[in-house]
């Protein structure tokens, strides 16, 4: 197809966080401990428990890149080489609809769109660099889940689905801000791709058993979870081979892009050998932003772990992973091998818009979908996402 002749639900779109979205309710006495804004060499940048951070390089985001200014790139086509400075081009101010709810509403329209989970810029990469401080990190961003109820609301109009943050730091804050955005009508919940951000050696799996009141509150209230991506913390495997371990976004070293630390795939992997879907089958699960390169890997894996081990399983991890997780893939990546290996009814859109390395149109997605029935096409395109937004 080229084009939808139907209303889309994008798994994947995003806001450009306020400038005081993590300072407008923090609680005073975590100011400092937690984000600040200051001046260097006339520079306004963001301080991260103290320290500058470097996640986003202009974290006020005005002005900012072009919605899809690195399509090709991400495409594997640069023939002139150009640097990635060159790539992203002339930044344009910031549009209304990046901040403003109902410019954003009026935007959907435009671009075809009938509902959207819409995720943090800024946000995905801040837990790592407050996991020294647990209780800041915590307190942190419930100043920001504080922030995006005010701002875009949970489930505005039954379109907008801006989805909360939750961090396992500390599992009881951790189920009190789940019945907090439950109060206030989330229908989703976003957390990073990676182990739990806990200074005890160890207890970073998300499947352990000390994090299920968590779990199983989410289950008990039927909605979905995404992991997105972000900075995992996984930096710390690539620094004894010469890189940087600052997370930087935008930082494309040809080495790491190479290399084969992936937090999502081991996420993913804990989960399911975890046996956290069989102690709460009703979870469902979304991976955004994260491609779908490794699901393939995975499943070999499963197969090949579930032969050697069958007693270390309930059931049979492959149809565990196909029965709970739902996968948002790159545009480039090979979309009909994933349908064939999870099915177009766990796959979901997302055009990663405006980020620069997204769609600059949303819907244009439907071009990559080659081969796909009408069926399937829809079920991506559209019915998935809304399903993930209905509560069981």
């Amino acid at each position: 197809m080229s084009h939808v002749d139907f209303a889309a639900f994008d798994a994947d779109n995003h806001y450009y966080e306020a400038e005081d979205a993590f300072t407008r309710h923090i609680d005073p006495k975590l100011r400092r401990r937690a984000m600040q804004w200051g001046e260097v060499n006339g520079r306004k940048c963001l301080l991260v428990g103290g320290k500058i951070n470097r996640f986003i390089p202009n974290p006020s985001f005005d002005p900012v890149a072009k919605p899809g200014c690195l399509d090709d790139y991400f495409r594997g086509r640069n023939p002139e080489g150009k640097s990635i400075r060159e790539v992203f081009g002339e930044l344009e101010p910031i549009r209304p609809a990046y901040r403003d709810r109902e410019a954003r509403i009026q935007l959907m329209d435009g671009q075809g769109l009938e509902g959207m989970w819409m995720f943090p810029t800024l946000g995905v990469g801040m837990e790592e660099s407050l996991r020294h401080d647990p209780e800041a990190l915590a307190g942190a961003f419930r100043a920001f889940n504080r922030w995006l109820e005010e701002d875009w609301g949970f489930a505005y109009k039954e379109r907008l689905f801006a989805a909360p943050y939750i961090t396992l730091v500390d599992v009881d804050s951790a189920v009190e801000e789940v019945e907090w955005a439950l109060a206030h009508g989330a229908r989703t919940l976003v957390m990073r791709a990676g182990p739990v951000p806990t200074t005890d050696p160890g207890q970073g799996n998300p499947a352990d058993r000390r994090y299920d009141p968590f779990w199983a509150r989410v289950a008990e209230a039927g909605i979905s979870l995404a992991f997105h991506s972000g900075d995992s913390g996984y930096l710390s495997f690539y620094e004894p081979w010469g890189l940087a371990s600052e997370m930087q976004s935008f930082d494309f070293n040809p080495m790491r892009l190479c290399m084969s630390a992936q937090p999502i795939m081991d996420t993913m992997a804990a989960l399911v050998c975890g046996g956290l879907f069989d102690r709460f089958p009703r979870l469902r699960i979304a991976t955004i932003e994260t491609g779908s390169s490794w699901v393939g890997p995975l499943l070999k894996r499963f197969k090949k772990a579930y032969g050697q081990m069958p007693f270390a399983f309930k059931r049979d991890p492959i149809e565990a992973f196909r029965e709970h997780v739902w996968v948002s893939p790159y545009y480039e990546d090979d979309l009909p091998k994933l349908r064939d290996s999870l099915g177009a009814d766990h796959m979901l859109f997302g055009s990663d818009f405006p980020h620069a390395e997204g769609l600059s149109d949303p819907t244009e997605f439907v071009k990559d979908l080659e081969g796909f029935s009408p069926d399937e096409t829809r079920l991506v395109m559209r019915e998935n996402g809304f399903s993930l937004v209905r509560p069981i």
